[in-house]
């Protein structure tokens, strides 16, 4: 796929996107950064080890901006801690060679993630469920 036309596609998917699909987004662009940040450290590819790290560590701070603390309560305090702590964990790999933080911080992200998308099938499940009780009150 050409750069161009996945810059399209990804302009697409964000502007089409719900705010629970931006953040399934944003964690895409993290669980990919790390990805390629833990081959560069394989490969000693230091140049792709940093940018990749920091193109992670961007997507973090865009989750961090993203939490709603009002509405989300004890739950976004929460989940700020666990993305300063990857956060953190990036900037000592950035120090060091330490593949281990990639690896914690990839877990942690993919772990997330699929927390976010169990909960967005779940709401996607009780919308469906409204429509159908909203359809039957009508008919």
């Amino acid at each position: 796929m050409s750069s161009v036309y996945q810059s399209s596609y990804r302009k697409q998917q964000v502007e089409g996107a719900t705010p629970l699909g931006l953040v399934l987004l944003t964690y895409e662009a993290l669980i990919q950064s790390l990805a390629k940040t833990r081959e560069a450290i394989e490969s000693n590819d230091f140049e792709t080890r940093f940018e990749q790290s920091t193109r992670a560590m961007r997507a973090l701070l865009e989750l961090i901006s993203t939490l709603d603390h009002d509405e989300g309560g004890e739950i976004a305090n929460n989940l700020t801690s666990m993305y300063t702590y990857m956060y953190g964990r990036l900037m000592e790999e950035q120090a060091g060679d330490l593949k281990g933080a990639v690896e914690e911080v990839l877990e942690l992200a993919q772990t997330l993630r699929d927390g976010w998308m169990e909960l967005g099938q779940k709401l996607e499940h009780e919308e469906k469920r409204g429509d159908a009780h909203s359809q039957a009150a009508v008919a």
